[in-house]
Parts: C-alpha cells; structure tokens; sequence
C-alpha cells in the first residue's frame, strides 16, 4: 500500500535540503588548508536529520562547491572520487550514530574522512600527499562532524520541544 504524502512536507523537505546545499556552498568558501573546507558540515547534518541518502547527496555536492572555488587543483576526476568518498564517509556516520552513539559516529566520521580518505591518493600521489594532507583534513573532518552532531541534538531537542 503506498502512503500518500503531503505536498506541503515535500516542499518544506526540499526547501531545507536546498539551503543545507546552499551552507555547503558558503562552507567551501571557509578553507582550512587547500581544498580542505567547511563544506561537509551540512552534509554531515543532512545524513543524521533526512537520511543518509540526502546527506550523502548534500556532502557530495559540498566538496564540488571546495573543488570548482579551489581552481580543481587535483583534476576533475579526482574530485569526482573524493566527492564519492564523502558520500560513503555521510553513510558511514549516519549508520554509526544511529546503531551506536553520536561519540562512535564522530569517530567514524573522524576516521574514514581523514586518514581514510587520503590513503586513497597514495598510490597516485604518494606519502608525501598523504603526509601534507592526513593532519588538516582529520583536523577539519573532526570539527565538521562533531559540529553536525551537535546542532542534530539541539535541533532534535528543538523539535521535541
């Protein structure tokens, strides 16, 4: 049987995505270090409050947003790539906070977008690559995970109010 749903949540629905997608785009103007940004922290959110599909589309189209404001230092299709990984990294963080705990989702996140995510580029680019990149993108992948997970709580609790 399928469930009728109401336009209006449809709308409100794609009207937040669109803005989450409109933070990323600011969050990629906020560099850290190179293509290393605060771009993933609404697709972070986006994976905990609409789903990890939704966020992984959010956190995807984010790192774009770093890579076309970036000049795509490491090619388009390599951005493409690290663009997959972010969505894997979003699911990967969704599942962890939901089935653990928001500390084990940090972690996870932490994790696989840091050191993970670089070891991809060391058959391509080598261990100087990982070296130069492994500190600020774990550094920024810790803030922008940790930073979604507590804005999901207090609007979760705002919600609940």
């Amino acid at each position: 049987m399928h469930i009728k749903t109401s336009p209006l949540k449809n709308v409100k629905t794609l009207s937040l995505v669109a803005m989450l997608i409109a933070m990323s785009a600011v969050g990629a103007m906020i560099k850290i270090y190179n293509t290393v940004a605060f771009d993933s922290l609404p697709g972070y959110f986006a994976s905990l409050y609409f789903g990890s599909y939704i966020g992984a589309i959010v956190i995807s189209l984010g790192h774009i947003f770093t890579a076309l404001t970036s000049g795509f230092p490491l090619g388009i299709p390599n951005h493409i790539i690290i663009a997959v990984s972010m969505a894997v990294c979003a699911y990967f963080y969704s599942l962890a906070y939901r089935k653990f705990n928001s500390y084990v989702a940090v972690a996870v996140g932490t994790i696989l977008n840091g050191p993970v995510a670089t070891l991809i580029f060391v058959p391509q680019y080598g261990w100087g690559f990982f070296l130069q990149m492994v500190l600020p993108l774990t550094i920024a992948s810790f803030a922008n995970v940790l930073l979604a997970s507590i804005m999901y709580k207090t609007v979760s609790k705002m919600i609940k109010r």
